[in-house]
């Protein structure tokens, strides 16, 4: 299957609050919003996030069990910037043995976005990289 693009949508009641939190922490821009949808590109140019209420007994988002990846070129300066626009650390910045160097935050519905750069992994991990 050749896709061209990956994006995810959550069924949600708290739209608003969703487009708030990635318009001001993420850089997100709406592409679309009819109000009850909207499409947000993260970063300008970056990959797109949908948040929809729920439609014709569509079944609303748990909150529970995702992790967004967003991989950053600094993420130490997004961790400072972050902390600085008072969002709350739900795991800390550390560097980890499989190679990179990240922090957790949560967004609205429960969604956990991990933020990370890569780094160098020690020698127990190197194994496990493919090309």
């Amino acid at each position: 299957m050749k896709t061209n693009e990956l994006s995810t949508c959550f069924i949600t009641k708290n739209v608003d609050a969703c487009r708030s939190f990635y318009e001001l922490y993420l850089s997100a821009k709406a592409v679309f919003d009819c109000g009850w949808y909207i499409n947000l590109r993260i970063g300008g140019d970056g990959p797109s996030i949908q948040f929809m209420q729920p439609q014709d007994g569509m079944q609303e988002f748990s909150g529970k069990g995702i992790a967004l990846n967003f991989k950053v070129d600094d993420v130490d300066t997004e961790h400072a910037r972050l902390v600085a626009a008072g969002l709350q650390v739900a795991k800390p910045l550390e560097d980890h043995p499989w190679g990179d160097r990240g922090f957790s935050i949560i967004d609205p519905i429960g969604n956990s976005l991990y933020i990370y750069s890569d780094r160098e992994p020690v020698d127990e991990f190197k194994q496990y990289y493919k090309d």
